[in-house]
């Protein structure tokens, strides 16, 4: 009848700690969509962004820009506007369009994702609209 006991404790010791689990994913889930709150001036944080992630920030050619959409990013969606450019590199020259993903938690920009293919993954589908107001940059 010990043995019956020790058995049964040890059988619900898991079940609770695989129980406390669920619920810590299921809160981690709940506090991750709380945070998406649409970026209402992603474009004024992309261009704050790029002009200190570019090397030469003048005359970019080739901008556009998606609107913000919900995109699968991490452990469920964030908002992200996804980015094409054509900069200058460190010596002038036009180095070849480019595009990037611009991540918002709470409504403000949180990362840039420049991996190729992680971009290509996250933004195949988008249309992008000119971006004027980033080939208009200065340093």
């Amino acid at each position: 009848m010990r043995r019956l006991a020790l058995v049964m404790g040890v059988v619900l010791a898991g079940c609770s700690s695989d129980l406390a689990t669920f619920s810590d994913q299921s809160e981690l889930r709940a506090r991750w969509e709380a945070q998406n709150v649409y970026p209402q001036h992603y474009k004024d944080d992309l261009l704050a962004y790029m002009r200190v992630y570019l090397n030469n920030p003048t005359g970019v050619r080739e901008a556009g820009v998606t609107p913000p959409r919900l995109r699968p990013v991490g452990p469920a969606d964030r908002y992200v506007a996804c980015v094409r450019y054509n900069a200058r590199d460190s010596d002038g020259k036009y180095g070849g369009v480019k595009e990037g993903a611009a991540v918002y938690v709470s409504g403000k920009l949180d990362q840039f994702i420049d991996r190729p293919q992680q971009v290509r993954d996250i933004c195949k589908d988008a249309a992008y609209a000119p971006f004027p107001e980033l080939g208009g940059l200065t340093r």
